[in-house]
């Protein structure tokens, strides 16, 4: 019989309630228990695909294409499983799938109502991910916060399912947050009281409680959130702030919680004394160990948003703690970029990373910074749009010429280097309509990205996850191959162009997928290790007293607009 642990948050929103889910998936993995992880998110979208990164951070794609919540990296990196289009449902979906059945004529008359139509709908899914995955253990949180009204239905939902599928066989795990008061010196646990009170108002008594706080939580606190929430006092779970959320999964292990939910759940688990942690525990010990540091920009238009770009940020963290370094991040904004602003934040960085997005609003800062790294044999990677200003910017250069632009930027531009993929050119709507998902890909044998796939041990032709509209013209191929751009990956029938490299250049290149979201902390990519260690070249290089050539690695005489700033 499939288990079931669902994880509710309380007293305020961004608690971490994703990591903590990810975290019990390690714990369980590791104990030798399948899971599988699913997120329920109360917004009316039907997905975060449309929606800005301002508003929900970055948008994860899965395998099958489903732009999903930034929480379900969280449980690919954690539980190293691939997710897909079943793990993340909104109330968007829901209200979508009843609709239709309503107008299908799938309830024979009756009227539509949340209990038990749309109750039914949410358990459906649930259902669904538990029969398809078949795993021992499906993990389910529910976003927001207890006491939201759009997460009503979502919550009477999973109350129902302790019914359905007994009481052994359902355990609700409850996340608050503990204020310190500094004027009297100690946490408070009437904010978590009054969120268990709500909690019980819908019918749901957690089983197990995690209190999240920035002190240490002692035993007094324990044993009064434990008396006023009516739960053992082995079952209120103390997480503090950690330094890295890698750390999360020990902590967690530390206070007990996968020997109880192993106890509370019955489950067929491996001897908990064997230490199935040892891996990650050596991550996490790396992570900790003082290390040179390198320092890498992340050049894009939200970077006020880290969780814009969060799975670049844990890539690069993957692949530094790898090579054994310590990552340094300047978050540097394209817009500033742009408008001249910031210009030397470019000088000293040993890398230059540019992400994904969508828009005209700070691409020229984006190019700035591609122009720069070309120029002065700064390692670049740029991933999807990144890809794409790289070769907008190689184009102005080898061409001599300011015209070169993507139509999504200029439609009328005379030189399209970057242009509407012909099958999207009729697409309307803009939710889910993209080029999403894994798409094969043909390395060139005989480039930095086949070497460093080959390094990882991969094969010639690898998968990719894709999120795009735009792709790279291809009458532009055989000018800008005469000038040095070289064409390293190919989708098989030759049409697609998914990987460019500047050569001559130390570490120049740009994929049109997005190699972030198969990152994980056990194993880096190999284009993000590929990156690092060119990177740490130019800081060892930096450091030997080797001097920076103003001039192109590859011949090209286009001078950068930050050297003229700064002359200037």
């Amino acid at each position: 019989m499939t288990k079931y642990i669902f994880v509710t948050g309380g007293v305020v929103s961004g608690l971490g309630k994703g990591v903590t889910v990810a975290s019990i998936g390690l714990l369980l993995k590791t104990r030798g228990i399948r899971v599988a992880a699913m997120k329920l998110d109360p917004y009316l979208n039907v997905d975060p695909g449309t929606m800005s990164p301002y508003q929900h951070g970055e948008v994860f794609v899965t395998e099958d294409g489903a732009e999903t919540d930034l929480d379900l990296g969280h449980y690919e990196r954690f539980i190293d499983e691939n997710l897909n289009k079943l793990s993340n449902v909104t109330s968007g979906q829901i209200y979508n799938d009843v609709i239709t059945k309503e107008r299908r004529g799938d309830y024979l008359g009756g009227t539509i109502q949340v209990i038990p139509h749309v109750t039914n709908e949410i358990k459906r899914h649930i259902g669904q991910t538990a029969r398809l995955s078949g795993a021992d253990v499906i993990l389910v949180e529910i976003g927001g916060t207890v006491g939201d009204i759009e997460g009503l239905p979502f919550l009477e939902a999973i109350r129902q399912m302790r019914k359905d599928v007994g009481s052994d066989n359902a355990l609700y795990v409850h996340l608050t947050w503990l204020p310190f008061l500094a004027a009297s010196k100690e946490l408070k646990t009437k904010p978590t009281q009054h969120s268990v009170r709500e909690l019980r108002d819908i019918g749901i008594q957690p089983d197990v409680i995690i209190v999240r706080s920035d002190y240490p939580v002692d035993d007094d606190a324990q044993e009064k959130i434990a008396l006023f929430c009516d739960v053992e006092q082995d079952a209120v779970i103390p997480m503090v702030t950690e330094e890295t959320i890698y750390r999360v999964p020990l902590s967690l292990q530390e206070a007990g919680l996968d020997e109880l939910l192993v106890d509370r759940l019955d489950l067929n688990a491996a001897d908990g004394s064997r230490d199935g942690l040892s891996a990650w525990r050596r991550i996490v010990t790396e992570l900790a160990r003082p290390k040179e540091r390198i320092n890498v920009g992340i050049v894009g238009k939200y970077v006020e948003l880290e969780d814009a770009y969060l799975s670049v940020k844990e890539a690069l963290i993957h692949a530094a703690l790898a090579e054994g370094y310590e990552l340094g991040i300047e978050w540097i904004s394209s817009e500033s970029l742009e408008k001249g602003r910031e210009l030397d934040r470019l000088n000293g960085l040993d890398g230059i990373v540019v992400p994904g997005g969508f828009g005209y609003r700070g691409i020229e800062g984006k190019i700035v910074a591609a122009r720069f790294a070309r120029t002065r044999d700064v390692p670049y990677l740029g991933l999807c749009l990144g890809m794409q200003v790289l070769c907008i910017e190689f184009a102005r250069a080898a061409l001599e010429s300011e015209e070169p632009n993507s139509t999504e930027f200029n439609i009328s531009t005379e030189m399209p280097v970057i242009d509407l993929m012909p099958e999207q050119r009729d697409i309307a709507d803009m939710g889910g309509t993209m080029r999403l998902g894994i798409y094969p890909c043909q390395l060139l044998p005989d480039s930095k990205a086949g070497a460093a796939y080959a390094l990882a041990g991969y094969p010639e032709q690898i998968n990719e996850r894709h999120r795009h509209r735009f792709e790279f013209n291809n009458a532009y191929r055989e000018q800008l191959e005469s000038h040095g751009l070289v064409l390293s990956g190919n989708s098989p029938d030759g049409r697609l162009v998914e990987i460019v490299e500047v050569s001559e250049h130390p570490f120049m290149l740009g994929t049109q997928f997005h190699p972030e979201f198969k990152s994980r902390p056990t194993s880096p990519h190999p284009l993000f290790s590929a990156f690092i260690r060119a990177a740490i070249q130019r800081r060892s290089s930096q450091d030997d007293g080797a001097g920076q050539s103003l001039q192109s690695s590859n011949g090209m005489q286009r001078p950068s607009p930050v050297v003229n700033n700064k002359a200037a």
